[in-house]
């Protein structure tokens, strides 16, 4: 009698205690847009335009040394769209997406304050999906496009409103 409970206890206690101790393997979609911003605004506005083909790369770094633990690179499709996968949970680490270049021969410099953004790549933080959205990052022209003057002064206007 003892040698069957036994039995019964390792068919099917031990299978539920490994699957319950294994981690989930979903893994973390990383989404953002990359732009050229014709007019150097500094944000997007009506002139902005998606870059195909502009590389994206993901980095972790440890938050107690701050030396990069995880890398992963991406490009952006025809919409200026980027998606990066991570299998792993990065908890104990800061990431951020980063733009790496263009292939856009007008917009090759990175915007300061708009080249990387924050992404949060844990599951012990509230969110429910596995979907992670990281702010548009963006290339600026080297020159101003013709019209951004007209564009920029929209702004200046609702500023002057409020």
């Amino acid at each position: 009698m003892a040698s069957r409970v036994v039995l019964l206890l390792a068919m099917c206690v031990l299978p539920a205690m490994v699957v319950a101790i294994r981690p989930a393997k979903n893994p973390f979609s990383v989404k953002g847009r990359v732009y050229c911003d014709p007019c150097r605004a500094g944000f997007e506005t009506p002139a902005t335009t998606y870059i195909a083909g502009a590389e994206v790369m993901l980095q972790c770094k440890s938050r107690v040394s701050n030396e990069v633990v995880y890398t992963k690179k991406g490009w952006t499709d025809s919409t200026g769209t980027y998606t990066i996968n991570v299998d792993e949970d990065h908890a104990d680490q800061v990431c951020n997406a980063k733009l790496v270049s263009s292939p856009h021969p007008q917009c090759k410099h990175a915007t300061p304050g708009r080249d990387e953004a924050l992404v949060i790549l844990t599951r012990y933080n509230g969110i429910a999906t596995d979907n992670r959205f990281a702010n548009a990052m963006g290339f600026m022209s080297q020159d101003v496009a013709s019209g951004c003057a007209e564009i920029l002064k929209q702004y200046q206007e609702f500023d002057n409103e409020n």
